[in-house]
């Protein structure tokens, strides 16, 4: 397994306040990673500076096998160089139907000239099929997407992603707001998704991290706390003092 995506000595302040501190990690490709950790550990910043929408203080982000910077890089262009990024809140094209939001999401080109002329082709037509089976909604093609459940709008935003064909797949607590068979059916999505891409987790649910079966991360105050299996982590009487004993 090669290394995808290596954060290097970054560190960012905010208003005096060091938000992260000298964070180094690495993932692979394929490979499933969960970040755990308090509230204001750096997770959210973390994902910011991979993302371009926060520039570090000091430190790199290197990126795939020609070790690119993305720091030299825009929002839009670290999108185009495969990585794609899910927020908590599911963000879906409400009035438009499931197969309309999957359309659109195709990684295509999307100049103003192109998306004008667009037209859905055959092959089109069978990767969204493709997809909605992948995400649970093959059932659910010409539904309004205002219309289906919270858990649902969540795997629409994930397969809307997994159309772009990202290989770093940063998703930001899929668990919250889910049923259990909901999170059941979210975490054999992302882990099957882990098979070809790097995926990486930001959760709380400590059982939801249990099902990935994954490597984990554990941060505290922008700064790498412990690393290894959730067992590993767990029994760590400091990761214990920030985190889990509150």
């Amino acid at each position: 397994m090669s290394t995808l995506l290596e954060v290097s000595g970054v560190s960012v302040t905010f208003d005096g306040y060091r938000a992260i501190n000298n964070l180094s990690f690495a993932i692979g490709e394929p490979e499933m990673r969960a970040i755990i950790g308090p509230n204001g550990a750096g997770k959210t910043t973390f994902m910011d500076i991979v993302t371009g929408k926060t520039r570090p203080d000091e430190g790199q982000v290197i990126w795939g096998e020609k070790n690119e910077s993305l720091l030299r890089k825009s929002e839009a262009q670290i999108v185009q160089a495969g990585i794609g990024r899910k927020f908590q809140r599911p963000t879906v094209f409400e009035e438009q139907t499931v197969y309309d939001n999957l359309q659109v999401a195709l990684r295509k080109d999307r100049g103003p000239l192109a998306v004008l002329l667009d037209r859905p082709t055959k092959a089109d037509r069978d990767r969204i099929e493709e997809l909605a089976g992948e995400i649970g909604l093959s059932d659910h093609l010409d539904t309004i997407a205002g219309t289906i459940s919270h858990g649902q709008k969540q795997w629409l935003e994930i397969g809307m992603l997994l159309a772009q064909e990202p290989r770093l797949l940063l998703v930001d607590e899929p668990a919250a707001g889910m049923t259990k068979e909901e999170r059941d059916h979210t975490t054999d999505l992302l882990k099957e998704a882990a098979k070809t891409r790097a995926v990486v987790v930001v959760e709380h649910d400590m059982e939801f991290v249990r099902r990935l079966d994954c490597k984990v991360t554990v941060l505290h105050e922008g700064s790498v706390l412990a690393e290894g299996t959730l067992d590993h982590v767990t029994a760590d009487q400091r990761v214990i003092d920030v985190y889990l004993g509150r």
